[in-house]
């Protein structure tokens, strides 16, 4: 038995040797910076498959800053699919700051940011040194904002609003994004409010204070500080291209309606020309039947000879007038 004694107390010795070489270090450094952890949980650490150097440095460093976070938070975090090292960052930051952030909303946020670009410690230092954005945003290809004033005139503005995070609102609060919408909806309401450019060009900061009474902050992750309007130009005059465009239209309306017009007398034209035509070919069907009642007389003993003459010498009587009368008066004959 006793060999047998020998060989596993050789091989837990092994094992707590092996342990001791690949822990101790991190245990002694954590217990030298005042955040001890125990060498049962680092190989529990190593079983879960956990970082334990990244978990017990994030320890050391929230302990070192007064902050106290047990393994079990920051592992939890770390499962949670958080950076663990952004989340002490923001808490130590926001503890130097005097602002009101624990653990679980610090969690929270950076959960809420993950993917977005952003992290949690930028939400913290913004809220601490507040941000300038842009309106309208450049990346968007846009310079200015336009709008026209009542009297028609157009105006380009441009505005740099500065934001601070509000860390009760970040989570489920709207992006920089509906800010820069929202002040630019302001900047249009503004401007298109006022009687003249004049007004908007001589108070700037009309727009400023209307946009700010206005409290666009409303459920968004910041809180404006103030609008400065950075820039203002006078655009185009809209209104006289709108009256001129209007004009334009009016006159195609007013030809189309005439063409309507002139097409229908050319059909009416061409209908009556029609129609005399019809009434020359009667006429003409008419006088075809004269001679027919003529033979249809004689055959009936209506009509003589003599009869026959007489209204062929009245025929002719009647074209030697026309005649005559068309030498004289030429214009009286053509018409």
């Amino acid at each position: 038995m006793m060999p047998i004694v020998a060989i596993v107390v050789g091989v837990f010795l092994l094992i707590f040797i092996i342990v001791i070489a690949n822990f101790f270090s991190l245990w002694l450094r954590a217990f030298a910076s005042g955040a001890p952890v125990s060498i049962g949980t680092l190989i529990a650490m190593r079983f879960r498959k956990m970082p334990s150097s990244l978990i017990v440095n994030a320890r050391i460093t929230a302990v070192r800053a007064g902050i106290d976070l047990t393994t079990q938070q920051l592992e939890t975090h770390y499962l949670a699919g958080g950076n663990v090292n952004e989340v002490v960052r923001a808490l130590i930051a926001a503890d130097k700051a005097q602002l009101s952030l624990d653990f679980n909303r610090a969690c929270a946020i950076d959960l809420a940011t993950t993917g977005t670009g952003k992290t949690v410690y930028e939400a913290v230092r913004t809220s601490v040194n507040p941000k300038v954005i842009d309106c309208p945003n450049p990346a968007s290809g846009k310079v200015t904002i336009d709008a026209v004033a009542k009297d028609g005139i157009g105006v380009r503005a441009r505005a740099r609003v500065t934001v601070r995070s509000n860390l009760d609102r970040f989570v489920g609060g709207a992006t920089e994004e509906t800010i820069i919408a929202r002040v630019g909806e302001g900047i249009v309401t503004t401007i298109g409010s006022s009687n003249t450019y004049k007004d908007v060009l001589e108070n700037p900061d009309r727009i400023s204070k209307t946009v700010l009474d206005r409290g666009l902050d409303s459920g968004t992750a910041f809180e404006i500080l103030s609008i400065d309007i950075a820039d203002v130009d006078v655009g185009e005059n809209i209104g006289a291209r709108l009256q001129a465009d209007q004009a334009e239209a009016d006159k195609r309306v007013a030809q189309a309606k005439a063409e309507v017009r002139r097409a229908a007398a050319v059909a009416t034209e061409q209908e009556m020309k029609a129609r005399v035509e019809e009434m020359r070919a009667k006429v003409v069907e008419a006088e075809a039947e004269v001679p027919m009642a003529i033979a249809e007389a004689f055959r009936q003993g209506n009509l003589g000879v003599i009869d026959y003459m007489k209204y062929r010498n009245i025929q002719a009587d009647t074209s030697m007038r026309s005649s005559i009368a068309g030498d004289s008066n030429p214009h009286k004959t053509q018409q």
